[in-house]
């Protein structure tokens, strides 16, 4: 009788353990359960990946990340109340970065090509922008069509748009981390040209910049920027949601005149 009455108590017990288990509202940043929002929230902490790229995301004096797309998300991390880190990847590994849970999102002027869009959940467009063929003024009248490219060797940052729009036309490529390094081998003479998006182009090449003696040419072609998240995220809408208040107060036009890219904004004439 007595190890029937321990035994009833021992299932009484289990089965309050349980109840407690399963009524519990709370999901903390390791459980798999939890949405982005809830996940991103419970640490406090938006990782942002992104490279060095400007205008979108770039360092300032003091060693701190600014451009369109990082003060972008400073403002997109205050909305959700949480602190933005931004973490520099390698651009090629930006997936399997985002599906590790090393970063929260990609936000770094990143062109919604099909690769993209089918291995991530993609935000509106907000900016647009162009692949574009850098090569040195001196030589520039010589390449003013795609035709003129064939025998140019090229510099592109790896898993770039760049990089896709070359092997794209069988041009030769040589991959490299990231924009500024492409256009650091043509500046050098290691590469003929390399391609770069539009945006960096108009901010780091030509008179004033330091490199004065490179130019660009050739649009390989036009496309969109988004930011990414990982599959089934609901910051997706929430962002989506955030850009619409950002237009409708002016911040994001604010932003863009700040840096330059106003003209780049979706909508714009």
């Amino acid at each position: 009788m007595k190890k029937r009455v321990v035994s009833l108590l021992l299932c009484a017990v289990l089965a309050v353990s349980a109840t407690v288990g399963c009524g519990s509202d709370k999901k903390s940043a390791g459980d798999d359960s939890a949405t982005d929002m809830e996940y991103v929230k419970d640490k406090g902490t938006l990782v942002v990946g992104i490279t060095n790229f400007e205008p979108m995301d770039y360092k300032d004096e003091n060693g701190e990340w600014i451009g369109f797309d990082a003060d972008l998300a400073k403002k997109f991390g205050e909305s959700l109340g949480v602190d933005v880190e931004f973490i520099e990847i390698d651009w090629d590994n930006k997936i399997m970065e985002l599906d590790g849970k090393t970063i929260d999102c990609v936000w770094n002027g990143m062109t919604l090509t099909d690769e993209v869009t089918s291995s991530m959940d993609c935000t509106d467009a907000y900016l647009v922008n162009a692949q574009v063929v850098v090569v040195p003024t001196d030589v520039a009248d010589k390449y003013q069509d795609e035709e003129s490219l064939a025998d140019l060797s090229f510099a592109a940052e790896a898993g770039s748009a760049g990089e896709e729009q070359l092997e794209t036309r069988e041009l030769q490529v040589t991959p490299v981390p990231a924009q500024a390094d492409a256009l650091m081998e043509v500046a050098a003479g290691t590469s003929d040209a390399a391609v770069i998006d539009l945006l960096m182009a108009a901010a780091m090449i030509g008179e004033g910049t330091s490199y004065e003696d490179l130019t660009y040419t050739v649009h390989l072609n036009s496309e969109e920027y988004g930011v990414g998240f990982r599959k089934g995220s609901d910051l997706k809408d929430e962002l989506n949601g955030f850009f619409s208040t950002c237009y409708e107060d002016g911040t994001i036009q604010e932003l863009a005149q700040t840096y330059g890219v106003q003209d780049m904004l979706v909508g714009q004439e």
